[in-house]
């Protein structure tokens, strides 16, 4: 599927260590590969270790330092799942803060596997039409989203997806949601 052009936008994902590893490359370089600068924003610094299937696997370059990152720095944030990942970030008041900015100034948050969790932490999923790995659907459920099981579930400013399948309609959620945002604000210049 051919992404929408994003030449001139930007857009932000989250990680740390033990992010899925297909979660934060395949978007990171479709958006790229669309014209977007990508920054890969983390608490830590240099680089940050990736899981594939049972052991560590690449690293990436992290791009800026989760503290001193902005919502209004971006056209999205992009929160790549894994276990550890957004189990470690939602302990994390600085990742939670910059979760909620996103939500406020409603940009478009888009979640794959895990990574929903962050979203509940943040408050975000009540009344929500979400999905999610299977083995996290109940905490969005506790957390009172409507859960579903398809690739992509989009609500407002939240996407979506359950796991590295889903992947290339996550991809194109995102691009499609930053390019409607960006004609939108455009239309009111």
């Amino acid at each position: 599927m051919s992404l929408p052009d994003l030449t001139g936008r930007t857009i932000c994902i989250l990680s740390t260590h033990g992010f899925e590893q297909s979660e934060l490359i395949e978007p990171r370089d479709a958006l790229r590969g669309a014209g977007a600068t990508v920054h890969v924003v983390s608490p830590e610094s240099g680089e940050i270790r990736g899981w594939k299937g049972d052991d560590w696997g690449k690293s990436v370059s992290v791009d800026a330092p989760l503290d001193g990152a902005k919502a209004a720095d971006y056209d999205a944030l992009v929160l790549p799942g894994g276990q550890i990942n957004p189990d470690l970030l939602r302990a994390n008041e600085t990742a939670m803060a910059l979760i909620k900015e996103f939500a406020d100034a409603g940009k478009p948050i888009a979640a794959v596997c895990h990574a929903p969790w962050l979203l509940i932490e943040a408050g975000l999923a009540k009344c929500k039409t979400m999905t999610s790995y299977g083995s996290i659907r109940t905490d969005l459920k506790n957390a009172g989203a409507n859960v579903v099981d398809q690739e992509v579930a989009i609500d407002g400013n939240l996407i979506t997806s359950r796991n590295p399948d889903d992947l290339p309609a996550f991809n194109a959620a995102i691009a499609m949601a930053v390019k409607a945002a960006a004609d939108a604000r455009a239309e009111t210049v």
